[in-house]
């Protein structure tokens, strides 16, 4: 593959520019010229920016900037932008800054009326909430959940009378936790899709109440691999009402012996709920 043609690429000028987050075939014309045609570029990994570009043919400075070193790096590339030199930043793979590094070198440049460039292009957390089936008109992203489960229960209370759709990143070895600390603080009945592997060869987009889908991801160990997605449904005042707190813990503590069906009858008569409620609020009305 030839080397892109350059592009007007303007002097003293950062571009914020998107890499594919698995299949190469999403990188755009625009992204490729102006990798191209830049002085500099500024990559999470060097390493893995530099295969993309051998891949397609690229020849260019790189520059490391990543979590570890971005507070003081981003001095030296200010300074570089200053003196007329054009800049691009890409981390491993989406949008940089969308739980990536940039956004320190992005504020210093705000700050000293640098032009910033912000080019379109892949992001899971869009991808995935495109194709999740819940509503997209508001949304929220919250990045990953934190490391332990207090922290996870801490940020899922904070969140529990959010309206608007919810987006997390998930990690291949905490995702069970995750959803199983989701199931005790927002209740089995909560509407949860896991996107996994988005854009890549195992691509698998499935949603469930998260009580379903905890049983689902631990029937088979390849659902719980690869890069990760969680789509939250919003919390409604009138199912949240319907279903009180303790008829959800119930069903939660129920559920982790019985099936869906059963559990929620159980937890109806315990609480005085309809039973078609629950299903209702579960999806899973008959």
């Amino acid at each position: 593959m030839k080397q892109h043609d350059q592009a007007d690429i303007s002097a003293s000028t950062l571009y914020i520019v998107p890499t594919p987050i698995g299949n190469l075939g999403d990188i755009t014309q625009r992204a490729l010229t102006v990798l191209a045609s830049v002085d500099l570029i500024a990559a999470e990994d060097t390493r893995h920016t530099g295969r993309l570009l051998q891949h397609f043919a690229i020849n260019a400075r790189l520059f490391a900037l990543h979590n570890h070193n971005e507070q003081q790096k981003a001095e030296v590339l200010l300074a570089k932008l200053r003196v007329g030199q054009s800049v691009a930043l890409v981390s491993d793979a989406g949008t940089p800054l969308i739980n990536d590094p940039g956004y320190h070198l992005v504020h210093l440049c705000r700050e000293a009326g640098i032009r910033v460039v912000p080019l379109p292009g892949a992001c899971a957390a869009i991808a995935a909430l495109s194709a999740a089936g819940l509503p997209s008109d508001r949304f929220c992203y919250e990045g990953f959940l934190p490391s332990k489960s207090k922290g996870r229960c801490d940020t899922l209370r904070a969140l529990e009378q959010e309206p608007r759709t919810i987006i997390f990143y998930e990690s291949t070895h905490r995702l069970l936790d995750s959803l199983k600390d989701m199931v005790t603080v927002l209740g089995p009945v909560r509407y949860v899709v896991l996107a996994r592997e988005i854009t890549k060869t195992w691509e698998s987009i499935h949603g469930a109440p998260v009580g379903e889908l905890l049983a689902w991801v631990q029937e088979e160990e390849n659902r719980r691999k690869g890069e990760m997605v969680l789509i939250v449904g919003g919390y409604h005042q009138a199912e949240e009402e319907a279903l009180p707190p303790e008829a959800l813990r119930t069903l939660a503590l129920l559920q982790s012996e019985l099936p869906l069906k059963k559990a929620a009858a159980l937890t109806a008569e315990i609480h005085g709920v309809k039973k078609n409620t629950l299903y209702k609020y579960a999806g899973a009305a008959e």
